[in-house]
């Protein structure tokens, strides 16, 4: 008996990474298991604005009445659905709105451009009057998802898991806030999952509205529903950030085994794609990867089961992982109503990936990827992708996407005026208004012929974007153009550089240069510490005055 109850607490022994995270997430107490809600209303909301629901309502839908899954699917943003009842399930927002959840697991301390999809899914949800949950996965991302992996994930130390979930939680947090405000409700709300006092932070309540009668484990949260229930008009146009973590923690081999591990059956388990091929590679696969479609199936039950979550989405490689949430709700719960909607991979016309470049993955957050360069990648998109890329990652209307491909197919036609438009929509929804703004100052300023006024701090803060070298002032002053040219590296010779100036396409600071005799004067100097170098449109060099 000594031994079993030992064993009756060890903590899935048979995933020993997860031992090691015995104090993960530091930052998220072991004695709060309801955590609160941070609920914040703007105080320049009118009454007067659309709500996410109004808008919804608008877009593409002639009856009035917007069904998100016939919306995601005219837009190419549907590659399968469990169950045809889910356009029925999600027609009636406002009297039954559906609790969406994707997950995330904390493999790098950015979300990337591969993750972009799943938030503009949750998006439309919203837009749509349902609510969305956003799972950092603190446990499962210690074994690693095997979906589409050749591979086994390199294992990840509790240090990096930490940092890594922090940052994400952050970057969800701050798009799906950014994107209420471009919607115009004034409203953001997000759990708050780093407080360290467990307290109700603001005006905060925990999210209770649909909590599936199923569920033992309600009566703390009614409590504080009833306490709050002034507020609760206020959870439409809500988001959830949660972490797996704080469930997986408490989970202990024997509960597992019994509760959920007897409903799975080995043969349907090995008869999923993802795992059908790890075992006819060389490295097989783990059993460690073996279970990760149990560890995602069971935070679909607990979800569904606890917080009310119905649906959830992901990439197309995630289906078998979302099929084994869906049969084991159907087995344990014996209820039907939990649904499963899978979205393309984000790939490029080719076949290839987007999101990946000779400098790696486009990352989503600023600190690794600037707004500038962010911005410049979608500006980059050619025409046979821009139009499918407008209709999957944009909020634009279909009429307004058809128009501009319309305008595509005229000799009038501007180039790049849809790129400029994808480019734009995506950065500020990722990035916000303040880095769009970011990202169209810098590309204004590094534009050969702009009449943008130079100064040294536009041009210092987009160093880092471009190749750029420091020379001291008298390396500068009276240099010839051309040798400067070739000294910083912009161009290989001499003679290309004269070649290239006479075709017009050599720039000082913006402006054209075709005088071969060209010398740096102090006035050419910006505020006396900075040249910017072009060479075409693309090839700038910054050289800093040291």
């Amino acid at each position: 008996m000594a031994a079993a109850a030992a064993a009756s607490r060890t903590f899935l022994l048979f995933h020993p990474k997860l031992l090691e995270a015995s104090r993960i997430f530091s930052y998220f107490p072991r004695h709060r298991r309801n955590l609160p809600l941070l609920l914040r209303r703007s105080s320049s909301q009118s009454a007067a604005q659309p709500t996410l629901e109004a808008q919804a309502r608008n877009l593409d839908s002639p009856s009035g009445i917007a069904n998100v899954v016939d919306i995601l699917q005219e837009r190419g943003l549907v590659e399968s659905i469990t169950s045809e009842s889910i356009r029925s399930a999600c027609s009636n927002p406002i009297v039954s709105p559906l609790k969406v959840y994707c997950g995330f697991d904390p493999t790098a301390e950015s979300l990337h451009l591969g993750n972009l999809l799943g938030l503009i899914v949750l998006s439309w949800f919203r837009r749509c009057g349902h609510k969305a949950v956003a799972v950092i996965g603190g446990a499962t991302g210690c074994i690693g998802d095997p979906s589409g992996k050749s591979l086994e994930r390199p294992e990840l130390d509790v240090e990096t898991l930490e940092k890594n979930s922090a940052g994400i939680k952050n970057i969800i947090s701050k798009i799906l806030r950014d994107e209420n405000s471009v919607a115009g409700t004034g409203k953001e709300k997000a759990l708050d999952v780093g407080s360290e006092k467990g307290s109700i932070l603001e005006t905060g309540v925990r999210e209770n509205a649909n909590l599936n009668p199923h569920s033992e484990n309600n009566g703390n949260l009614n409590v504080r529903i009833e306490k709050n229930a002034a507020l609760d008009s206020r959870l439409d146009d809500s988001f959830t950030i949660l972490n797996n973590y704080d469930w997986w923690k408490d989970i202990t081999l024997l509960d597992f085994l019994r509760e959920v591990g007897r409903f799975a059956r080995v043969g349907v388990m090995m008869a999923k794609e993802s795992v059908k091929k790890r075992l006819m590679s060389e490295e097989g696969m783990s059993y460690t990867e073996f279970t990760y479609q149990l560890l995602q199936g069971y935070d679909f039950l607990y979800l569904f089961k606890n917080m009310g979550a119905n649906v959830q989405i992901g990439g197309s490689d995630q289906w078998g992982n979302i099929t084994a949430g869906t049969e084991l709700i159907r087995k344990i719960l014996q209820v039907e109503g939990a649904y499963g909607l899978t979205f393309p991979l984000l790939l490029k016309s080719d076949g290839t990936k987007f999101g990946k470049s000779e400098g790696g993955a486009t990352w989503l957050s600023a600190s690794m990827l600037s707004p500038y360069k962010f911005y410049q990648y979608f500006f980059s998109v050619p025409d046979i992708d821009v139009v499918r890329f407008l209709r999957i990652l944009t909020f634009l209307s279909m009429e307004e996407i058809r128009e501009l491909e319309d305008e595509m197919k005229k000799p009038s036609y501007a180039p790049n005026t849809a790129q400029r438009r994808l480019a734009e929509e995506v950065t500020r929804f990722v990035h916000g208004e303040d880095g769009l703004t970011e990202a169209l100052k810098a590309t204004e300023t590094l534009r050969p012929g702009a009449e943008t006024k130079l100064d040294w701090e536009t041009i210092e803060g987009i160093a880092e974007d471009v190749p750029s070298c420091s020379l001291a002032y008298g390396q500068v002053l009276n240099s010839s153009l051309v040798d400067l040219s070739v000294s910083t590296g912009l161009l290989s010779s001499k003679s290309a550089a004269r070649r290239l100036m006479k075709q017009g396409g050599l720039y000082l600071n913006n402006r054209r240069v075709d005088n071969e005799a060209k010398v740096i004067e102090a006035g050419d100097i910006v505020d006396e510490k900075i040249l910017l170098l072009s060479a075409g449109k693309k090839n700038k060099m910054v050289i800093k005055i040291c």
